[in-house]
């Protein structure tokens, strides 16, 4: 049995800096693992939908309908935005954990769909390592893929970001903190035009 390189690039893509991996690395911080699980959960779901739906060529039809792909670019844009914005002004320590609240699994599934580098790593993935399967294979090859991998990588930067609060024991620190998340957030934003 030979190892599918397509396991590789998924793992690096989704591990690396974006959308993502900044808002569970946050929600961990703020709210701890435990409750960041649902949002674990919908992001897990969400990207195995997003990667199954490119082995349907999806993908092609956003890129070939440039109406479609401003709409989702604008929409991404200003989502994301608003996500950092919420970060910026969200509240610190251990009041957050009372008066706020992760987002949800809808709301983190819902996410998937505008975010830039999701699709940029599904349409890479789709294309360079595709098996040359059926629509439907292709697909659930995709999203068994992408699932798979993700649970890892969302339990580990929840995980961070939990470990991290012990560190941040000021509301100096979590202020520093939160608005580096929400800069870090806010620059992603920019990759939807890319």
């Amino acid at each position: 049995m030979t190892f599918d390189p397509l396991y590789a690039f998924v793992f690096i893509g989704l591990f690396s800096p974006g959308p993502n991996v900044i808002l569970l690395t946050a929600s961990g911080a703020r709210f701890g693992i435990r409750r960041t699980i649902p949002h674990v959960a919908g992001v897990v779901l969400g990207v195995g939908i997003v990667a199954a739906m490119t082995g349907f060529g999806i993908g092609a039809l956003v890129v070939a309908v440039p109406a479609v792909a401003v709409g989702l670019q604008f929409a991404a844009c200003t989502w994301i935005l608003w996500m950092a914005w919420t970060l910026f002004n969200a509240a610190r320590g251990p009041e957050a954990r009372s008066r706020d609240r992760p987002l949800t699994l809808p709301e983190a599934v819902l996410f998937q769909w505008v975010n830039p580098k999701l699709w940029a790593v599904a349409l890479a993935a789709s294309t360079g390592y595709g098996a040359g399967l059926a629509p439907m294979d292709e697909a659930l090859r995709l999203g068994a893929a992408f699932s798979a991998i993700n649970v890892f990588v969302c339990l580990f930067w929840s995980a961070a970001g939990s470990l991290l609060a012990h560190l941040l024991s000021s509301p100096a620190a979590w202020t520093v903190f939160m608005r580096i998340m929400a800069g870090a957030l806010a620059l992603t934003a920019g990759m939807v035009f890319l």
